[in-house]
Protein backbone atom coordinates (compact mmCIF):
# COMPACT_ATOMS: atom_id res chain seq x y z
CA UNK A 1 0.00 0.00 0.00
CA UNK A 2 1.46 3.36 -0.92
CA UNK A 3 2.79 5.41 1.96
CA UNK A 4 0.52 8.36 1.33
CA UNK A 5 -2.58 6.08 1.40
CA UNK A 6 -1.47 4.53 4.72
CA UNK A 7 -1.04 7.99 6.16
CA UNK A 8 -4.54 8.98 5.01
CA UNK A 9 -6.11 5.86 6.58
CA UNK A 10 -4.27 6.45 9.84
CA UNK A 11 -5.49 10.06 9.86
CA UNK A 12 -9.08 8.93 9.17
CA UNK A 13 -8.99 6.36 11.99
CA UNK A 14 -7.60 8.92 14.39
CA UNK A 15 -10.37 11.33 13.46
CA UNK A 16 -13.03 8.62 13.92
CA UNK A 17 -11.73 7.86 17.42
CA UNK A 18 -11.32 11.48 18.38
CA UNK A 19 -15.08 12.19 18.34
CA UNK A 20 -16.13 9.61 20.96
CA UNK A 21 -13.05 10.22 23.08
CA UNK A 22 -13.55 13.97 23.08
CA UNK A 23 -17.21 13.54 23.99
CA UNK A 24 -16.33 11.14 26.79
CA UNK A 25 -13.77 13.59 28.11
CA UNK A 26 -16.21 16.47 27.96
CA UNK A 27 -14.40 18.51 25.33
CA UNK A 28 -17.13 18.27 22.71
CA UNK A 29 -20.20 19.08 24.81
CA UNK A 30 -23.43 20.16 23.08
CA UNK A 31 -24.16 23.85 23.17
CA UNK A 32 -26.11 24.83 26.30
CA UNK A 33 -29.82 25.41 25.85
CA UNK A 34 -30.90 29.03 26.14
CA UNK A 35 -32.30 29.85 29.58
CA UNK A 36 -35.93 30.86 29.76
CA UNK A 37 -36.44 34.16 31.54
CA UNK A 38 -37.88 33.85 35.04
CA UNK A 39 -41.60 34.64 35.16
CA UNK A 40 -42.46 38.06 36.53
CA UNK A 41 -43.92 37.98 40.06
CA UNK A 42 -47.69 38.05 40.15
CA UNK A 43 -49.25 41.30 41.29
CA UNK A 44 -50.22 41.28 44.94
CA UNK A 45 -53.92 41.14 45.85
CA UNK A 46 -55.76 44.47 45.76
CA UNK A 47 -58.18 45.87 48.36
CA UNK A 48 -61.66 44.36 48.42
CA UNK A 49 -65.02 45.66 49.48
CA UNK A 50 -66.80 43.47 52.02
CA UNK A 51 -70.55 44.03 51.67
CA UNK A 52 -72.25 44.44 55.01
CA UNK A 53 -69.00 45.40 56.73
CA UNK A 54 -68.52 48.92 58.11
CA UNK A 55 -66.03 51.43 56.73
CA UNK A 56 -63.81 50.65 59.76
CA UNK A 57 -63.34 46.95 60.46
CA UNK A 58 -62.42 46.02 64.01
CA UNK A 59 -63.19 42.28 64.17
CA UNK A 60 -64.05 39.33 61.99
CA UNK A 61 -66.91 36.85 62.40
CA UNK A 62 -67.32 35.64 65.97
CA UNK A 63 -68.71 32.24 64.97
CA UNK A 64 -65.47 30.80 63.55
CA UNK A 65 -62.27 29.87 65.45
CA UNK A 66 -60.02 32.24 63.53
CA UNK A 67 -58.06 35.35 64.51
CA UNK A 68 -55.88 37.86 62.65
CA UNK A 69 -52.48 38.87 64.02
CA UNK A 70 -51.72 42.26 62.45
CA UNK A 71 -48.29 43.92 62.56
CA UNK A 72 -47.27 47.55 62.17
CA UNK A 73 -44.45 47.22 59.63
CA UNK A 74 -41.35 49.20 60.50
CA UNK A 75 -38.16 48.83 62.56
CA UNK A 76 -35.22 46.44 62.25
CA UNK A 77 -35.89 44.08 59.33
CA UNK A 78 -34.11 41.28 61.22
CA UNK A 79 -36.92 41.20 63.78
CA UNK A 80 -39.48 41.27 60.95
CA UNK A 81 -37.86 38.26 59.28
CA UNK A 82 -37.67 36.41 62.60
CA UNK A 83 -41.38 36.99 63.22
CA UNK A 84 -42.30 35.86 59.72
CA UNK A 85 -40.12 32.76 60.08
CA UNK A 86 -41.75 31.87 63.44
CA UNK A 87 -45.22 32.28 61.99
CA UNK A 88 -44.51 30.19 58.89
CA UNK A 89 -42.99 27.34 60.90
CA UNK A 90 -46.21 27.24 62.94
CA UNK A 91 -48.44 27.39 59.86
CA UNK A 92 -49.73 30.87 60.81
CA UNK A 93 -50.36 33.73 58.40
CA UNK A 94 -50.06 37.39 59.39
CA UNK A 95 -51.20 40.79 58.18
CA UNK A 96 -48.43 43.39 57.80
CA UNK A 97 -49.29 47.10 57.53
CA UNK A 98 -46.09 48.60 56.16
CA UNK A 99 -44.84 52.16 56.60
CA UNK A 100 -43.79 53.67 53.27
CA UNK A 101 -40.44 55.08 54.32
CA UNK A 102 -39.59 51.70 55.88
CA UNK A 103 -40.19 50.13 52.46
CA UNK A 104 -37.98 52.81 50.92
CA UNK A 105 -35.13 51.64 53.16
CA UNK A 106 -35.92 47.91 52.94
CA UNK A 107 -37.73 47.31 49.64
CA UNK A 108 -37.15 43.56 49.71
CA UNK A 109 -39.43 43.22 52.74
CA UNK A 110 -42.54 43.74 50.60
CA UNK A 111 -41.94 40.57 48.58
CA UNK A 112 -40.72 38.70 51.68
CA UNK A 113 -44.10 39.30 53.31
CA UNK A 114 -46.09 38.29 50.24
CA UNK A 115 -43.94 35.26 49.41
CA UNK A 116 -44.67 33.92 52.90
CA UNK A 117 -48.40 33.95 52.19
CA UNK A 118 -49.18 36.96 54.37
CA UNK A 119 -51.34 40.03 53.76
CA UNK A 120 -49.53 43.30 53.01
CA UNK A 121 -51.11 46.70 53.50
CA UNK A 122 -50.57 50.44 53.98
CA UNK A 123 -49.68 52.18 57.28
CA UNK A 124 -49.02 55.65 55.76
CA UNK A 125 -45.78 56.98 54.39
CA UNK A 126 -44.11 58.48 57.48
CA UNK A 127 -46.09 57.10 60.46
CA UNK A 128 -47.10 60.52 61.73
CA UNK A 129 -50.21 61.34 63.77
CA UNK A 130 -52.82 61.12 61.05
CA UNK A 131 -55.59 62.44 63.29
CA UNK A 132 -53.78 65.80 63.46
CA UNK A 133 -53.76 66.16 59.65
CA UNK A 134 -56.20 67.78 57.28
CA UNK A 135 -58.01 65.44 54.94
CA UNK A 136 -55.70 66.51 52.09
CA UNK A 137 -52.60 65.85 54.20
CA UNK A 138 -53.93 62.45 55.28
CA UNK A 139 -54.67 61.53 51.68
CA UNK A 140 -51.13 62.51 50.64
CA UNK A 141 -49.66 60.26 53.36
CA UNK A 142 -51.83 57.31 52.37
CA UNK A 143 -51.28 57.81 48.65
CA UNK A 144 -47.49 58.08 49.04
CA UNK A 145 -47.32 54.68 50.74
CA UNK A 146 -49.74 53.24 48.17
CA UNK A 147 -47.37 54.31 45.39
CA UNK A 148 -44.48 52.47 47.07
CA UNK A 149 -46.54 49.33 47.44
CA UNK A 150 -47.70 49.49 43.82
CA UNK A 151 -44.15 49.94 42.56
CA UNK A 152 -42.83 47.02 44.62
CA UNK A 153 -45.73 44.57 44.29
CA UNK A 154 -48.08 45.74 41.53
CA UNK A 155 -50.83 46.54 44.06
CA UNK A 156 -51.58 49.15 46.71
CA UNK A 157 -51.99 46.33 49.24
CA UNK A 158 -55.08 44.78 50.75
CA UNK A 159 -55.59 47.02 53.80
CA UNK A 160 -55.04 50.48 55.22
CA UNK A 161 -54.49 51.21 58.91
CA UNK A 162 -54.14 54.79 60.22
CA UNK A 163 -50.86 55.74 61.84
CA UNK A 164 -50.67 56.55 65.57
CA UNK A 165 -54.42 56.03 65.94
CA UNK A 166 -56.58 53.06 66.81
CA UNK A 167 -59.60 54.49 65.03
CA UNK A 168 -60.01 56.66 61.95
CA UNK A 169 -62.15 59.78 61.89
CA UNK A 170 -64.48 60.56 59.03
CA UNK A 171 -61.87 62.65 57.19
CA UNK A 172 -59.30 59.83 57.33
CA UNK A 173 -61.85 57.29 56.15
CA UNK A 174 -62.71 59.52 53.19
CA UNK A 175 -59.01 59.98 52.39
CA UNK A 176 -58.45 56.22 52.49
CA UNK A 177 -61.39 55.59 50.19
CA UNK A 178 -60.07 58.16 47.72
CA UNK A 179 -56.74 56.30 47.74
CA UNK A 180 -58.50 53.03 46.90
CA UNK A 181 -59.16 51.40 50.29
CA UNK A 182 -62.86 50.65 50.88
CA UNK A 183 -62.24 49.83 54.55
CA UNK A 184 -59.95 51.01 57.34
CA UNK A 185 -58.52 48.19 59.48
CA UNK A 186 -58.63 48.68 63.26
CA UNK A 187 -58.40 46.00 66.00
CA UNK A 188 -60.08 44.84 69.20
CA UNK A 189 -57.02 43.44 71.02
CA UNK A 190 -53.91 45.54 71.76
CA UNK A 191 -50.78 43.60 72.73
CA UNK A 192 -49.05 46.79 73.97
CA UNK A 193 -45.81 45.23 72.74
CA UNK A 194 -44.50 48.68 71.74
CA UNK A 195 -44.14 49.45 75.48
CA UNK A 196 -41.57 46.59 75.76
CA UNK A 197 -43.27 44.98 78.78
CA UNK A 198 -41.53 41.62 78.34
CA UNK A 199 -42.59 38.56 76.31
CA UNK A 200 -44.81 37.10 79.06
CA UNK A 201 -46.75 40.36 79.36
CA UNK A 202 -47.21 40.57 75.58
CA UNK A 203 -48.69 37.06 75.57
CA UNK A 204 -50.91 37.84 78.60
CA UNK A 205 -52.17 41.09 77.06
CA UNK A 206 -53.34 39.17 74.01
CA UNK A 207 -54.65 35.97 75.55
CA UNK A 208 -56.66 37.87 78.17
CA UNK A 209 -58.83 39.44 75.44
CA UNK A 210 -58.62 37.27 72.33
CA UNK A 211 -61.57 35.24 71.07
CA UNK A 212 -63.10 34.10 67.80
CA UNK A 213 -62.79 36.81 65.16
CA UNK A 214 -60.34 39.01 67.05
CA UNK A 215 -57.93 41.34 65.25
CA UNK A 216 -54.74 41.78 67.29
CA UNK A 217 -52.34 44.74 67.09
CA UNK A 218 -48.63 43.84 67.22
CA UNK A 219 -45.43 45.44 65.93
CA UNK A 220 -42.27 44.59 64.05
CA UNK A 221 -39.08 45.98 65.53
CA UNK A 222 -39.46 44.82 69.16
CA UNK A 223 -37.45 41.86 70.54
CA UNK A 224 -40.20 41.16 73.12
CA UNK A 225 -42.60 40.47 70.24
CA UNK A 226 -40.18 38.05 68.59
CA UNK A 227 -39.82 36.11 71.85
CA UNK A 228 -43.57 36.24 72.52
CA UNK A 229 -44.84 35.04 69.15
CA UNK A 230 -44.02 31.30 69.47
CA UNK A 231 -45.62 31.29 72.95
CA UNK A 232 -48.67 33.12 71.65
CA UNK A 233 -49.09 30.78 68.68
CA UNK A 234 -48.80 27.76 70.97
CA UNK A 235 -51.53 29.22 73.20
CA UNK A 236 -53.79 29.85 70.22
CA UNK A 237 -53.27 26.26 69.10
CA UNK A 238 -54.29 24.95 72.55
CA UNK A 239 -57.48 27.02 72.29
CA UNK A 240 -58.22 25.72 68.80
CA UNK A 241 -57.77 29.17 67.23
CA UNK A 242 -56.11 29.55 63.82
CA UNK A 243 -54.01 32.63 62.99
CA UNK A 244 -55.00 33.65 59.44
CA UNK A 245 -54.66 36.73 57.29
CA UNK A 246 -57.29 39.42 57.70
CA UNK A 247 -58.49 38.61 54.19
CA UNK A 248 -59.05 34.97 55.24
CA UNK A 249 -60.68 36.08 58.48
CA UNK A 250 -63.34 38.01 56.58
CA UNK A 251 -63.83 35.61 53.66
Amino acid sequence: MPTDRRAALRAGAAAALAGPLATACGTDRPAPRPQRPAPAPLAAPAPRRYPGRPAEITTGPRDRPRVALTFHGQGDPATARALLDHAERAGARLTVLAVGDWLDRHPGMARRVLDGGHDLGNHTQRHLDITAMTEAEAHAEIEACARRLRRLTGSIGTWFRPSRARHAGEAVRRAAQRAGYPHVLSYDVDSLDFTSPGPAAVVANVTREIRNGSVVSLHFGYPDTVAALPLLLADLDRRGLSAVTTTELLT
